[in-house]
């Protein structure tokens, strides 16, 4: 069996989203959600960067377009969050986009929009 990787801030992460799907229940929009974790993340103590910025290199040449990571938590898990009837490939693969621009090998997909939490992780 191997072992997660960042399994501790990981854990840290999925249960401040707990608490906020807890607390608000599906139905708000996604910078509701955002609002609510960079709340929780402060309280907690827990480094974050929101809308984090990356930019794109292709053959050597920097694009004019950015991506931007909805949280970066613990300077090294992407935080994608989305407010959804459910996830799609087209989310997972924009998860796989920011760990290749980021460097970062952990992409935790949450999903507030139904009467469940659901998450994915997401290593690259």
């Amino acid at each position: 069996m191997t072992e997660l990787i960042l399994k501790n801030e990981s854990y840290q992460i999925i249960g401040k989203c707990f608490e906020v799907h807890n607390q608000l229940g599906p139905g708000f929009l996604e910078v509701v959600y955002k609002d609510a974790l960079e709340l929780e993340f402060q309280q907690a103590g827990i480094p974050y960067e929101r809308e984090k910025e990356y930019t794109i290199v292709y053959k050597g040449i920097l694009l004019r377009r950015k991506y931007y990571a909805d949280f970066v938590v613990f300077n090294s898990i992407i935080l994608e969050v989305k407010a959804v009837s459910g996830i799609t490939d087209d989310f997972v693969a924009r998860c796989i986009n920011y760990l290749k621009v980021s460097g970062n090998k952990l992409a935790l997909l949450v999903n507030f929009g139904e009467p469940k939490l659901n998450y994915q992780r997401i290593v690259y």
